[in-house]
């Protein structure tokens, strides 16, 4: 189960208090009181597992390390350490608290998402040519404390949409190693899956249907994994009844979720191409040409379509 949108709270450590106490040593006088450690910050840190955010689906409180105490005879307590947690690339981190959003765009970036508390002062700070045995002190400052929502919004250069079961991870599959789940019935593929052709990333978005953007299906939940996807691949099925209507209804969708989802460099893929006769298949593309000239049929069965597909992914891989 992927885990792309969900609410936790954060709460970086307190600092230590600052510690009172005097110089133990024969002959020697004066304050010696350390002070507190700081409290450890939490730290989101990017990586390229899109199930990271499912440590989150019974934690949903990450609480940082206190700082340590001071000690007597100029011992300073030791700082916490910094809490770091791993997020999937393409995570909004949504601060409710704040207001404030930011993103984790890339592998092993790091956001300070709550920091630690400032730990206090002991009485051996205080010191002075007036105040030659303080007792002050300082307790530690707390640690920042918000509730986020993460949003993951996947990062792909394409994007495989289209009505379900179109062969869409079949073809994934094909070109990729993402060994995803196939079979003959709707909604086989129940969350976003990602593969990676050479450099490029590609993914494959779940079977959308009419009505995916007011909730129906499955879509709506996965809608906006293609809002960052830079090309769509839009699979439509040869053996289909009106491909015109098929393509209409997924646009559609797309632009009643995000208008600009519509603006972005687009294929045509007529798959399952096996299943109809050459005419019909030659019929079929005629008519996909007129929505887009870049349609292409493909059959996974079939090597020289396959391969008509990687030369467009090594063109587009040419001019990432």
């Amino acid at each position: 189960m992927l885990i792309d949108d969900i609410k936790i709270e954060v709460s970086a450590g307190h600092g230590g208090k600052g510690c009172v106490a005097f110089n133990k040593n024969l002959m020697s006088l004066g304050p010696a009181g350390g002070s507190g450690g700081h409290g450890g910050s939490v730290i989101f840190v990017g990586v390229s597992d899109l199930n990271a955010l499912n440590q989150f689906r019974f934690r949903k409180q990450v609480n940082a390390e206190n700082g340590r105490e001071g000690k007597g005879q100029f011992c300073d307590g030791p700082d916490a350490k910094n809490e770091m947690i791993k997020i999937p690339v393409g995570t909004v981190i949504n601060n409710l608290t704040t207001g404030e959003s930011q993103e984790i765009t890339k592998v092993g970036q790091e956001i300070l998402i709550a920091k630690g508390g400032r730990g206090g002062r002991g009485n051996f700070q205080f010191r002075g040519s007036k105040n030659t045995t303080p007792k002050e002190f300082e307790e530690g400052k707390p640690g920042q404390e918000f509730e986020l929502r993460l949003e993951l919004k996947m990062i792909a250069d394409i994007g495989f949409v289209g009505l379900p079961n179109l062969g869409k991870s079949s073809l994934l599959n094909e070109l990729t190693n993402a060994n995803v789940k196939v079979a003959n019935y709707q909604f086989t593929t129940l969350e976003p899956n990602l593969g990676v052709y050479n450099s490029l990333i590609l993914a494959d978005i779940p079977g959308l249907i009419e009505g995916a953007s007011d909730g129906k299906g499955l879509g709506i939940k996965f809608l906006k994994h293609v809002e960052r996807t830079k090309i769509i691949f839009h699979f439509l099925a040869a053996d289909s009844e009106d491909i015109t209507a098929d393509y209409k209804t997924i646009r559609a969708e797309l632009g009643s979720f995000n208008p600009t989802l519509l603006e972005k460099p687009e294929y045509i893929v007529v798959s399952r191409s096996d299943t109809v006769t050459p005419e019909i298949l030659k019929e079929k593309l005629k008519e996909a040409k007129k929505i887009n000239k870049k349609a292409i049929p493909i059959s996974i069965h079939d090597w020289d379509e396959i391969q008509k597909v990687k030369n467009i992914l090594n063109e587009l891989e040419k001019e990432k």
